[in-house]
């Protein structure tokens, strides 16, 4: 193996620079503005902060809005993941048997992921519309009557299945790499020893995909909870009576909305900290079983 020498200690430095400001100025330090914010107090003008400690994180476990959010994400994340998961597989299980036709499908299938999460949230408010939509009159016809604007398990199903097909077609891509990469030796000698289809996948295929599945976990996890803000705003808004707020929706209400500046604060940290517990708890417990 040839390693590289640089003669200019500097110039590592210099190549590593851009990646650094960018971690600093939008990382860094809104982190660091976050945290600090968190233990203040202001009016919605910014003319009186106080120094209140951990006055704001009391507040907010005593707040049964707060741990009703904390709920909601909690179901809304391992539902997209879930479904979003699920479909991708299946998905990048099918185009993989295919041979010719494998590049069309791949192609129209990795379009969604390049519209943006508030466009999707739009797509999707107009397909359930319960007066225009056209999948609220076919539920009437079999004699379900949909309505996500006060119903709130149907709200919930609609920005779970708005945040899971935004997010299929970036699964997908990955399941498809990994397919490809497992030898089709290991399944063509299970094929000549008898096993079928359904004990090819689950004994030999999908064990291989575990690394896959563990990544993509990961990143679908930090996906709920941040990169659906946009597509919560745009079909539910938070509702009806905050069923579908979580906790990105409510820092944004409670911040922007409502101008309680300190309390939105201490739900960012929060949620960091949720997000940074929930990466290492996968990291440390479940990549033990992941064979690579």
């Amino acid at each position: 193996m040839k390693r590289t020498i640089f003669g200019n200690q500097v110039l590592p430095w210099l190549l590593l620079a851009p990646q650094l400001v960018v971690t600093l100025v939008f990382f860094l330090w809104p982190a660091a503005q976050a945290i600090w914010q968190s233990f203040l107090r202001e009016d919605a003008f910014g003319l009186n902060t106080s120094f209140v400690w951990f006055l704001n994180y009391r507040a907010l476990l005593n707040d049964g809005d707060y741990m009703a959010a904390l709920g909601t994400t909690a179901i809304f994340s391992v539902s997209v993941a879930a479904l979003s998961m699920g479909l991708a597989l299946g998905l990048a299980v099918s185009v993989d048997r295919l041979v010719k036709r494998a590049p069309l499908y791949t192609t129209l299938l990795v379009w969604p992921y390049a519209v943006a999460p508030v466009i999707a949230g739009i797509l999707w408010w107009f397909i359930f519309n319960p007066t225009i939509g056209i999948l609220p009159y076919l539920l009437d016809r079999v004699g379900y009557d949909w309505n996500h604007r006060l119903q709130s398990g149907d709200a919930m199903m609609l920005v779970v299945i708005a945040a899971a097909w935004k997010q299929v077609s970036y699964n997908f891509l990955f399941f498809v790499a990994g397919l490809q990469s497992i030898p089709a030796s290991l399944r063509e000698a299970a094929a000549i020893d008898g096993a079928g289809p359904v004990k090819r996948f689950a004994t030999i295929t999908f064990p291989l995909l575990a690394p896959t599945t563990f990544f993509l976990m990961v990143v679908n996890v930090t996906y709920t909870m941040f990169d659906t803000f946009g597509i919560i705003d745009a079909t539910t808004g938070g509702g009806p009576n905050q069923a579908t707020t979580i906790l990105i929706y409510k820092i944004y209400a409670d911040g922007f909305l409502a101008l309680n500046l300190g309390s939105s604060a201490a739900q960012s940290v929060i949620l960091m900290a949720i997000v940074i517990v929930l990466t290492m708890i996968q990291f440390r417990y479940i990549e033990k079983k992941v064979a690579y």
